[in-house]
C-alpha cells in the first residue's frame, strides 16, 4: 500500500507555488484550509498564487503567439493573482502522485473550508465558473487594484475555532460514551433538525427550530452571518439565514431558493451523520 503524502509536504509545496508575492493573510488561510482538509482525508496543494505581470503576459501568451493551448483571457495586471490575491488548487491522491482535478464532493468541501475562512470560490460564479480558484478581494474590485489601491484584508482563522464547537459539544458531553461511534452524537444533534417548511416570511418565523437549522449550517461552514455576534445563529429565519440555505442548496446539486424543506433537510442530515 503506498504511504500517504505529508501534511508538511503538501504545505511546503503550496508556499513555493504561492510565491513570494502572495498576501500574507492569503497564505496562512491557505495553509489552514490544506490542515482542515487534511484532517477529512482530502488531500489538497495549491498550484498557483502571486504572478507577476510578465509572467501573466506569457501565460496570455499560450496559444496565442507562443506553442500550447490558450489558458487565459487575462493580459498582466488584469487579474487578481497579480496583486497576490487569489489562488488556485487541486485535489491529489493519497500518496499525493497523481492531480485528481474532478470536481465532487471533496473538491466542495474544501471550498466550503475555504469560504469559512474568507475566501470566494470560483465555483460560485454566474457568468464564468472557476473551479479551481479562491480568491481575498477585500471588497475591491480589479479596476480599484488596476489604480494602485490595496485592500485590508482581516485573518478570520479565530472566527474558524469558535465555530468548530458546534458538532463537537455533544462528545465532550458524553465522556462515558467514548467508546461508541463519533456518528452517535452527530445523530443526535441532527435529530433536532425541524420537518416542514422554513423561510423568509412576514413577520419573521423564529424560534428553536430555526435555530437548528442555523446551527447545522454553521457546524459546516455556511455562517448566517459569519463575523455578527454568534454568527448570526439568532432563531431568526431572515434574509441572510436564506442566503446561508441557498448557498448550501447550490453546493449540494439543490434548488437554491433558499427554502428549508424535506430535501435540504435530507442532506444536511447525510452530512453531519458522516
Amino acid at each position: 500500500m503506498a504511504e500517504k503524502i505529508a501534511l508538511q509536504t503538501l504545505i511546503d509545496r503550496s508556499i513555493r507555488n504561492m510565491g513570494a508575492g502572495i498576501h500574507s493573510v492569503v497564505k496562512e488561510s491557505a495553509i489552514e484550509m490544506i490542515k482542515q482538509a487534511y484532517k477529512e482525508g482530502i488531500y489538497v496543494q495549491i498550484t498557483s498564487g502571486y504572478r507577476s505581470f510578465a509572467e501573466q503576459n506569457k501565460l496570455y501568451a499560450q496559444g496565442r503567439t507562443a506553442p500550447g493551448k490558450i489558458v487565459t483571457n487575462a493580459k498582466g495586471g488584469q487579474s487578481n493573482h497579480n496583486y497576490g490575491l487569489a489562488i488556485d488548487y487541486v485535489l491529489l491522491s493519497a500518496d499525493g502522485k497523481k492531480a485528481l482535478w474532478t470536481v465532487n464532493e471533496k473538491w466542495r468541501r474544501v471550498a466550503q473550508i475555504g469560504k469559512s475562512l474568507g475566501f470566494s470560490w470560483g465555483g460560485d460564479w454566474k457568468s464564468f465558473k472557476d473551479y479551481p480558484h479562491l480568491e481575498m478581494m477585500g471588497g475591491m474590485t480589479l479596476s480599484q487594484l488596476q489604480a494602485g489601491k490595496r485592500p485590508v484584508l482581516v485573518s478570520l482563522l479565530s472566527n474558524k475555532v469558535s465555530a468548530k464547537p458546534i458538532k463537537t459539544t455533544p462528545v465532550k458531553s458524553s465522556p462515558s460514551k467514548s467508546t461508541s461511534k463519533p456518528k452517535t452524537s452527530t445523530s443526535k444533534k441532527t435529530n433536532n433538525l425541524p420537518a416542514g417548511i422554513l423561510k423568509v416570511t412576514k413577520p419573521l418565523t423564529k424560534g428553536s427550530a430555526v435555530k437548528a437549522v442555523q446551527q447545522a449550517l454553521a457546524s459546516i461552514y455556511f455562517y448566517p452571518d459569519k463575523g455578527a455576534i454568534n454568527n448570526g445563529i439568532d432563531g431568526y429565519y431572515g434574509p441572510k439565514t436564506a442566503n446561508a440555505v441557498s448557498r448550501f442548496q447550490m453546493m449540494h446539486g439543490l434548488t437554491p431558493d433558499g427554502i428549508y424543506g424535506p430535501k435540504t433537510k435530507a442532506k444536511l442530515e447525510s452530512l453531519l451523520n458522516k
